[in-house]
């Protein structure tokens, strides 16, 4: 037994605040920067093709995570982060989310496609199915490099908000796709290491459980060193000039920074989960704030 309760539960939660719940909006609304920036940073999109690409793009990732969460639902029941969830907490069948979640990428394809342009749909989709099989599906429970690999679902934003502007993808957008996959693990280890009970209860192999605490933050040290030559490599082919590479030097120091404060507060035998929460807090606004700069940058330029 799960512990799943066989019937949904009558509560005083209404239905709709449970569907949004599925979606993960919080996380959702960091997706949708690294989608509307980089449309700003291609070119002038118009109103309208924001407009349905940000719906299309909630609606893909939220049906994502919907599905993510029916998959999970057997972890999500003894992880205490997760147990008010929908399902472990008996509020809706686990069939409901999965068809909610089905249908919500359903009409996020057909609205971008038909809307915007076919490769914006396929990628949308394509970072969809990723999410699902590659990371929830595979990776989540067989492997500390989940978050590595997996974290390529997340990175495909960008690739969508390019494509629905120029309907093509260059240098500039394999750029962005690589910054935010390169983002992902140091961002997803600081919360890894702080909630590594959770995850060792629910026997999900995340690296501080693999490799250690040090070792984790030692890698997140390294992947945030490939980062930051990544951030820069677009000014050195004029794809960004000044306005961005100041905000990517600043960004990049304090996040640094912070990264190497929680390892040496490890070394030293003294308490890093206060560092820690804060590389993890400071590493979403990062990552909004550097896609800003990209979009306010490209638009000065013009």
């Amino acid at each position: 037994m799960t512990g799943v309760a066989l019937e949904p539960e009558k509560t005083p939660t209404p239905l709709s605040r449970d569907l949004i719940s599925l979606t993960k909006p919080r996380i959702i609304s960091l997706l949708l920067v690294t989608t509307i920036a980089p449309m700003y940073a291609a070119g002038s999109p118009g109103w309208l093709t924001v407009l349905i690409v940000s719906i299309g793009g909630y609606l893909m990732a939220g049906g994502a995570n919907a599905v993510n969460m029916y998959l999970d639902r057997d972890i999500d029941d003894v992880m205490a982060r997760t147990r008010l969830r929908p399902i472990p907490s008996g509020r809706m069948w686990p069939i409901q989310v999965l068809a909610f979640g089905v249908a919500c990428a359903t009409l996020a394809t057909w609205m971008l496609a038909h809307f915007v342009n076919v490769l914006t749909a396929g990628l949308a989709l394509a970072g969809f199915y990723f999410y699902v099989f590659i990371y929830t599906r595979w990776l989540k429970r067989s492997s500390p490099q989940n978050i590595v690999i997996g974290g390529a679902a997340g990175a495909f934003p960008p690739l969508v908000g390019w494509a629905a502007v120029t309907g093509t993808l260059d240098v500039s957008a394999l750029c962005m796709f690589l910054i935010v996959f390169y983002w992902t693990p140091p961002h997803f280890w600081a919360l890894a290491l702080l909630k590594q009970v959770d995850y060792g209860r629910a026997k999900v192999p995340m690296a501080p459980l693999v490799w250690g605490e040090r070792e984790t933050m030692h890698q997140m040290v390294w992947y945030t060193v490939i980062l930051i030559v990544l951030t820069l490599l677009p000014v050195l082919f004029g794809a960004f000039g000044l306005l961005y590479l100041a905000s990517a030097l600043v960004l990049n120091a304090l996040l640094m920074g912070g990264i190497i404060k929680m390892l040496m507060a490890a070394r030293a035998g003294q308490p890093w989960s206060g560092p820690a929460w804060w590389v993890y807090k400071y590493s979403l606004l990062y990552l909004a704030l550097l896609f800003l700069a990209m979009s306010v940058d490209r638009a000065l330029a013009r």
